[in-house]
Order: C-alpha cells, then sequence, then structure tokens
C-alpha cells in the first residue's frame, strides 16, 4: 500500500512539473526572443548614429570644396580628404550591416572625380550638386538600414529626422545659396536669368528645411526623457536661427543679393549646424546607450525568474524524498500490560534435552502439564 501511494505521489510531482514549467518555458523563450530583437534593433539604430557622425563633416566638407573650386582653387580642401577617410573606414565595418557599401561606393568615386574639375564654373557647380545629392542619399540609405527612421520613441524619432534629413539638407542648401549668388554676379544673359530661378528655389528650401528642423528639435524636446538634451540645444540652436537671419538678409529676395554677407552668413550657419549636429547626435547615442542597459537589465530580470521557478520546482519534486529517506523506520512499542521480554519456545531445561517428557514449552500458558491432576489426586 505505501510503495503504491509513493508511486502515485512521485507520478503527480512529476505531471505538475511538466505542468508548470512548459509554459513557464514558453513564456520565457517569448520574452527572450523579444528582448533579443529589441537589443539587436537598438545596437543596429546605434550603428547608424555612429555612421551619422562620420557623415556630418564630410556634407560639410563636399560644400566648402564646392565654393573654393568656384573661386578657382583647384586642390579640395584638406578636411574633406579626412572626411571620405573616415567614412570610408566606418563603412568598411558597418556598411554591410547597414546595406550602405554600393552607395558610399558611388559618391566615393564621384568624389574622386571633383577635384579633376576644371574650366566651367557653371559646370563644376552641377558636378558637386550631383555629388552632394549622393551624399543626401546616403544619409537615407542610413536611416533605413539602421532601422533609426523607424525608432518608436519620439524623441530618437524626431532627433534621427533632426539629424539625418534636416540639417544636412540645410547645409546643402545654404551652400548652394551662397554659391549661386557669387555665380550670378560672374555669369551674364540667360545663364544669369536661369541660375536666379535656382538662387530663388534654393532660398525657399532653406527657409523649408530651417522650419521643419526647428519643429522636429522642439518635437524632441518637449518628449525625451533626456535631462540634458533641452540644455545642450538651446545655445547652438540661437547661433543657428541668427546665421539663418544673417543668410537670408544677404540673399535679399526679390533683390540682388549680397554675396559678401551671405558668405560671412554661410561660414557662421555651417559652424552652428555642426555644433548642433554634434549635440543631437550625443543625445541619441545617451538615449539608445540607456535603452540598452534597460533590456540588458530586463535580461538578467528574465534569468532570475527562470533559474527562480525551476529551483522552486526542484525542491518541490525532491525535497519530500529527501525527507522521507531521512526519517528513522517507527518502532512497533508494546501495549499497555504487555511484557517486553521474548518467549523462548522449546527451551531446554536444566539437563538439557530429552532428560523429562516435560521439557517441552508449556501450553496455553501452563508451566507444568501434569499440575492438573496432580492436584485433584490431592483433594
Amino acid at each position: 500500500m505505501n510503495s503504491r501511494r509513493t508511486r502515485l505521489q512521485s507520478a503527480l510531482a512529476v505531471i505538475t512539473t511538466v505542468l508548470v514549467l512548459v509554459p513557464a518555458g514558453v513564456l520565457f523563450t517569448r520574452v527572450w526572443q523579444e528582448n533579443s530583437d529589441q537589443r539587436d534593433r537598438t545596437e543596429s539604430e546605434r550603428h547608424g548614429v555612429e555612421y551619422l557622425s562620420a557623415l556630418t563633416p564630410l556634407i560639410s566638407s563636399l560644400t566648402e570644396a564646392q565654393s573654393t573650386a568656384l573661386q578657382g582653387v583647384s586642390e579640395p580642401p584638406g578636411s574633406l580628404k579626412t572626411a571620405v577617410a573616415k567614412v570610408a573606414d566606418t563603412d568598411a565595418r558597418l556598411g554591410k550591416e547597414l546595406e550602405t557599401t554600393q552607395r558610399w561606393t558611388g559618391l566615393q568615386d564621384r568624389i574622386g572625380k571633383l577635384t579633376k574639375l576644371t574650366g566651367n564654373p557653371v559646370t563644376i557647380y552641377q558636378s558637386y550638386v550631383q555629388a552632394t545629392d549622393l551624399a543626401l542619399a546616403l544619409y537615407v540609405a542610413v536611416r533605413r538600414g539602421s532601422k533609426l527612421n523607424h525608432d518608436p520613441a519620439n524623441d530618437v524619432s524626431n532627433l534621427q529626422q533632426a539629424v539625418a534629413v534636416d540639417m544636412p539638407t540645410t547645409v546643402v542648401r545654404v551652400g548652394r545659396m551662397g554659391d549661386l549668388a557669387n555665380l550670378m554676379q560672374a555669369v551674364p544673359g540667360p545663364t544669369r536669368t536661369r541660375l536666379a530661378a535656382q538662387f530663388g528655389h534654393e532660398v525657399l528650401a532653406v527657409q523649408e528645411s530651417v522650419n521643419r528642423l526647428t519643429d522636429n528639435l522642439q518635437a524632441a524636446v518637449d518628449d525625451t526623457t533626456s535631462d540634458t538634451l533641452s540644455g545642450g540645444l538651446v545655445t547652438t540652436l540661437d547661433s543657428f536661427r541668427r546665421g539663418v537671419e544673417s543668410m537670408t538678409r544677404g540673399a535679399n529676395p526679390g533683390g540682388t543679393p549680397n554675396a559678401a554677407t551671405m558668405s560671412t552668413a554661410q561660414t557662421t550657419l555651417q559652424t552652428a549646424l555642426a555644433s548642433l549636429a554634434g549635440v543631437s547626435l550625443k543625445e541619441m547615442e545617451g538615449l539608445l546607450a540607456e535603452r540598452m542597459d534597460k533590456l540588458d537589465y530586463r535580461r538578467l530580470e528574465a534569468l532570475g525568474a527562470a533559474a527562480a521557478a525551476l529551483l522552486l520546482v526542484l525542491l518541490a519534486v525532491f525535497l519530500p524524498a529527501l525527507v522521507r529517506r531521512r526519517d528513522p523506520e517507527p518502532v512497533a512499542r508494546p501495549m499497555p500490560g504487555e511484557t517486553t521480554r521474548d518467549v523462548v519456545l522449546n527451551r531446554p531445561g536444566p539437563g538439557g534435552f530429552g532428560h523429562s517428557p516435560y521439557d517441552q514449552a508449556p501450553v496455553n500458558g501452563e508451566v507444568d502439564p501434569t499440575s492438573r491432576e496432580r492436584s485433584g489426586a490431592l483433594r
């Protein structure tokens, strides 16, 4: 009976263990997979921020090289060579993951051809326009490859829009504004009329980019978990706005642009944009690093919960068996009135077996089987 009960208890323990561990294992697997997916996505976004950090000096160097080339300087600025080397190194490490290698190869080849341009300044300008368009397309590829454009957090989403779309577009448009203002003074006739139309288009494009940039930065500040984002953007954003105002005054929409004023404002504006991009990229990296830390903590929590559940199940299964094994066997105790002395059957008398016919053990508790007969004879 006890053995059957023990087997039944063991079977119930196994069934209970399975019923607990199977759903717990399924839940743990789902939590672990979701955490792993979020960690991979966050890591990819951090790589995107790293790539954007390398592109920021490149876009500024391209616009600077465009301006110097139109002024007759054949040798591009040293900053362009440094920026190209930095992006090349970044793409070598992250290009396959972010799927940017093909676009970067095309842009790098185009930049290499820019140094060989001579002759007509309008042709040189158009060649740089094509190169900067490729650079802006590379920004788009980085956003898509790293999934930054699908980030669920409002602050990171607005910051990536500002850093990867609005800022580089503004840098390019501002550079084109200044260079077109100079070209309009250098070329006569129909070409000048065509350039004036392009200049008006760039003025409107800059204003649109500036408005989008301001709106996205404000939206990021309004909905962020960062304690430093607002303070970090205030100074650089103010400097940027002053540069835009100076640039607009120099452009003199509807009249003749002041190339000297625009050139000074262009330098100030590009410096402010570079600082603004640096602050924004740093904040993005900080927000993503904080997210990764939280995901790592949740992973440790999941491991701890799984280990605790497994330990509790093991204790529930094996602890009763260990307790039963350690308990001593119960000792039979005599009932009240019973003696604990053993009665030995066929005990030999003093003379040993065979010396008396009455050496056999008494029956029914009688010591001597002839005692009744002797008692009758006496009577």
